[in-house]
């Protein structure tokens, strides 16, 4: 290899090819070769032109000593930039730490605004380097924040980041998602469905976790935590609901397999039948009324019914829901 900068003018160390060492051996012993000289040997200074145009062969210590003091200084400019990054964050830390008060109540915090919501969780998914968990309750996602999250994804991916994401059964019927989704996977992620999760959460690398203030919109307010203990119980609960999960495949088709289909019916049945509302019930499962609406008329087919009411009381009777659960 030859080349001694990249696209961007940037050095980069250059080294010697086996025609260059040949070379080099023909030089000191002499005997002048045809052809031009490797670009190599002169990167590296182990051949020089002399005033009357000849090439003539240099000591490799008095070659390389000039470019090797060059990289120690650069090393150490680097090492001393490291150690004032290290001591300015350490110090900011430790403001932070004070601006939240002393002790267990400093590790966790508020955020406050969707603008700096995403500016933070950006990031921290930046900063991420061994794993990242996500979990996404609703059904489809705006476009532009799935190419969002495909790109920050997709280069924690590269680092070597391993990520699980859940998202709910309906997704694997809108196209964005599914392009996504098949994204990720082919590139080492991994993604399950269920009928229901229990609310938005990212972890990264176990340290820090966000989730949603539970009494407010989700967009508004937020809640850093860094607490371990916190932490590792949201792991766990995320961890619960991706053993029970279903993986999402390579190439996943635009429709739901039957098992799911199924699945996702007496969910909705189950929740009709504690009470809630077909808007309650599309807002949980991240569907649409009128696909709820669809299945409860469906429901009503099978188990003869004329009223809400007496489908309730028909399906507790029949044990239909209890089935599912075995």
């Amino acid at each position: 290899m030859c080349a001694s900068s990249d696209s961007r003018g940037e050095h980069r160390p250059v080294e010697i090819c086996a025609d260059g060492l040949q070379y080099y051996s023909d030089a000191l012993q002499g005997r002048v070769r045809s052809g031009d000289c490797p670009s190599c040997l002169l990167d590296l200074g182990l051949v020089q032109h002399l005033p009357d145009g000849s090439l003539a062969p240099i000591p490799p210590r008095l070659a390389g000593g000039a470019e090797m003091d060059r990289l120690e200084r650069a090393i150490e400019e680097k090492r001393s930039s490291l150690g004032t990054l290290r001591a300015s964050i350490a110090k900011a830390q430790e403001i932070y730490l004070d601006s939240y008060g002393k002790g267990d109540s400093g590790l966790i915090r508020v955020v406050q605004g969707s603008s700096a919501i995403s500016a933070t969780l950006s990031a921290a998914v930046h900063a991420c380097q061994e794993e990242l968990l996500t979990a996404q309750p609703g059904g489809q996602r705006p476009q532009e924040l799935l190419d969002k999250a495909l790109t920050s994804d997709l280069a924690a991916l590269e680092r070597g980041v391993a990520q699980r994401t859940i998202y709910q059964h309906m997704v694997r019927s809108h196209q964005p998602t599914l392009t996504y989704a098949e994204r990720i996977v082919q590139a080492g992620g991994e993604i399950r469905t269920l009928d229901e999760v229990f609310n938005r959460l990212i972890v990264c690398d176990r340290r820090i976790a966000f989730i949603p203030d539970p009494a407010a919109e989700r967009s508004e307010i937020a809640l850093a935590v860094e607490h371990p203990g916190v932490v590792r119980y949201l792991v766990s609960v995320f961890d619960h609901a991706w053993q029970r999960a279903s993986p999402m495949p390579a190439y996943p088709s635009n429709r739901l397999p039957p098992l799911l289909t199924d699945e996702v019916r007496r969910a909705i049945l189950r929740h009709m039948v504690n009470g809630y509302t077909d808007e309650a019930i599309a807002a949980r499962l991240g569907m649409s009324t009128r696909s709820v609406a669809n299945h409860m008329r469906w429901a009503a087919e099978l188990f003869g019914s004329r009223s809400r009411a007496q489908l309730a009381y028909l399906i507790a009777r029949s044990g239909f829901l209890e089935d599912a659960s075995e």
